[in-house]
């Protein structure tokens, strides 16, 4: 199976693969503080961040070659060092044709477009290369760059669940969002 490898202005999107497990890393813990408000709260039972590292990257190649999930990593396309992810997870086929968004950009490189542009070619992969008909995704009502993220990409609002998920260890509200191939 051909593995993707997406190229935007300025970055290359791959799989999150072993071999890439050292710029994974790097990037959680630099962006551990600014990401973690938006995440759920890792468990220190889970091992090392080097040993659970090792595992997603792992678990994210079997996924895609189960057709489960497809785990972006961007990485700058002068340096190579990962500014962002991209995910897309728990694709469902059959008549559904769907998948959840999820993503996130370092915080030295917020504000720049990169996540506008990282995620929308991962959405074209999604949406063209695995021909997906719906991709969702939800945000904390407080989280006004994701608010503004998705609707620049053409999401719409679809609904407000309470309580949702369990992110940095409380029950947190989610907007529910989603964007429609308009080609299928």
């Amino acid at each position: 199976m051909d593995l993707p490898e997406l190229r935007t202005p300025r970055c290359v999107l791959t799989l999150l693969r072993p071999e890439h497990a050292n710029a994974w890393l790097d990037y959680r813990i630099h962006n551990a503080a600014h990401l973690g408000p938006w995440e759920p709260a890792r468990d220190s039972a889970e091992g090392t961040l080097e040993q659970v590292t090792a595992r997603k990257a792992e678990m994210s190649l079997q996924a895609f070659e189960a057709g489960t999930a497809v785990q972006f990593l961007a990485l700058d396309a002068a340096t190579g060092v990962m500014v962002a992810a991209c995910n897309f997870t728990n694709i469902v086929r059959g008549p559904l044709q769907a998948c959840y968004l999820g993503y996130s950009v370092a915080e030295y490189r917020q504000g720049q477009g990169l996540g506008y542009e990282v995620v929308q070619a991962g959405m074209a992969y999604m949406f063209g290369t695995c021909g997906l008909h719906r991709i969702m995704a939800n945000h904390m009502p407080s989280n006004t760059r994701s608010a503004a993220l998705l609707q620049r990409l053409g999401f719409e609002r679809e609904g407000y669940a309470r309580q949702y998920l369990k992110i940095a260890g409380r029950w947190e509200d989610m907007v529910l969002n989603a964007r429609i191939n308009p080609q299928v």
